[in-house]
Order: C-alpha cells, then structure tokens, then sequence
C-alpha cells in the first residue's frame, strides 16, 4: 500500500485526526469522518500497560483502505524506545501498511532512517512525517527536514511548550513554528501545524488555523471531528481567491509578465507564480476531495 493508491495527494491533505489504537469502535467513523489523513495512534493515547495489544489490533484500522477516500497512516511510539521498536517490527509484518508513518520525537535524521530502513520494501515506501515537539528537534530542523526518506513535517505544540516551558499559545511558540515552515519550504515539503485543544472554540480554531496557513503550513491537526470543517475551510482557497489568482494570472498574460498593477496594487513574476500555485492547489484538492 503506497499513498499513489489514493488520489489524494499530500499537499491536498489538509485536516488531520487520529484515533487510539485500543478504540476499535472508533475506526470507521475516523476514516469516514471527512478529515484528509486519518491515523490510528500507538502513542500518547495509549498507555503503557496495553502497548503490545495495541499495536496487535492497530492494524484492523486499515481493512478496507483500498477505498478509504483519506489517506491513512499510523503514529508510533519513539523509534529510540523499546516501544518505537516494537511498532515498526509489527508494521513490518502487517497486511495492509499504512500511507503514512508519523515519528514522534524526531531530532535527527537518523530517526527516520531508522523506520525507512525496517519498513521499506519493494512494494512499500510509506511517507514518514516527522514530530517536531523538542527544542533539540529546532536546533536540528534545517537537517531533519533533509532526511532522504521524509515527506513532510508536524509540528506538536503541547510537548514543546513542555519542554521549553513556555506557553502554549501562538506568540509563545511562534518561533519554532516559524523555523519549522520555513525548513520544510525549503526543502519542498509538506508543514502540518499543531492541534487547537480548546474543543468547542471554533472562532480561536479560526484564528489559529489562519495564522498557521500565512506562516505556510499546508493543514492543521485536529483533536475532534466538529474542528474538521473549519481547518478545511481555512486550509481552502476562498472562491474570492481563485478569482483573484485568474485576474492576476490574465494581467501578466496582458503584460508579458512584466510588472503590472491589479486593482492598483503593484504585481510581478512572484505574483504570477503564487497565482499559478494556488490554482494548482484547488485543482489537487478537488481531484481528492474526501466524500
């Protein structure tokens, strides 16, 4: 199973969630629920006691992902810890493998080539995104984010404020957010921000989900399903946008992509360009919107 079997691409998923592993009740309504990745998680979610018979049930979370229309993936445990090793020797042996392989606590490249290097396979390369949660991973950004085998990055708010101790809101920990977008742009890759943990504050969702898209993130974690509809939202472009990019792209067409001014604003090549790149988002998107 590679993520090629689903039309929606990476760059399109833009709502994230993700179900404990011992709730196996939950599986189906996750993977219907609309969001574009659905994980089942090893980690946080399940406590130590009830690892091994976690990550033994984990994989029913994929029966039936041939016509999943999300992309689906799994978080392990560490893959420095007994527990991390043990996740991926069982994925390795699973039937059906997941889209995507979401590492916590990554701080080096050598973590990821870790799980590349036992998951792998001929037939199998699932995407590995990397957690950044520690100040270490920070320092180390501009070279987790070069790995050979890493697809994108995620970013985990609560962990990083712990370790910092600094707030969890945004101005504490706009720095790292910052350092982690402007690493995986570089790097051409995908930036998934942080969950918003207050459950029933749709407006703060809003506004936090919109200043992680101006940083660049592509998509947002989400802690429920009521928080999917306002992340896709967000993570759209607005029908006010395409119509903006079309007149934008069709004044550089009238200039020969010379500078040129739309509705007095002054506009050049990296107008054009940006244009251009969100009118190929909202054709991504739409070819694997999740029914």
């Amino acid at each position: 199973m590679t993520a090629a079997m689903n039309p929606l691409t990476l760059r399109a998923a833009r709502a994230w969630i993700s179900v404990p592993a011992p709730a196996v009740n939950r599986f189906e309504s996750a993977k219907a629920c609309g969001a574009h990745v659905a994980l089942v998680d090893l980690e946080d979610s399940v406590a130590p006691a009830k690892k091994q018979h976690a990550r033994t049930i984990a994989e029913r979370f994929f029966d039936g992902y041939e016509t999943s229309p999300s992309l689906l993936g799994v978080r392990i445990n560490a893959p420095v810890l007994l527990d991390g090793i043990r996740d991926i020797a069982a994925i390795a042996d699973w039937r059906a493998r997941p889209d995507i392989v979401l590492v916590p606590k990554v701080e080096s490249p050598r973590d990821l080539d870790l799980v590349a290097g036992a998951l792998d396979a001929d037939d199998y390369r699932p995407h590995l995104f990397a957690l950044i949660e520690t100040p270490r991973a920070i320092e180390q950004i501009r070279e987790i984010t070069r790995a050979a085998r890493i697809s994108g990055a995620v970013f985990g708010t609560a962990d990083y404020a712990t370790a910092v101790s600094c707030g969890m809101g945004w101005e504490p920990t706009l720095h790292a957010r910052s350092a982690v977008a402007n690493s995986v742009a570089a790097a051409g890759l995908v930036a998934i921000d942080s969950p918003y943990f207050q459950m029933d504050d749709p407006d703060g969702l809003r506004v936090e989900a919109e200043r992680a898209k101006a940083l660049g993130f592509h998509g947002k974690g989400a802690i429920h399903t009521r928080q999917l509809p306002v992340i896709t939202e967000v993570f759209s472009p607005s029908e006010q946008d395409i119509a903006d990019a079309r007149t934008i792209l069709g004044a550089g067409r009238d200039s020969g992509n010379n500078i040129t001014s739309v509705g007095g604003q002054m506009v050049g090549r990296p107008f054009f360009t940006r244009a251009q790149n969100l009118l190929a988002q909202v054709d991504t998107q739409r070819e694997g919107q999740p029914q």
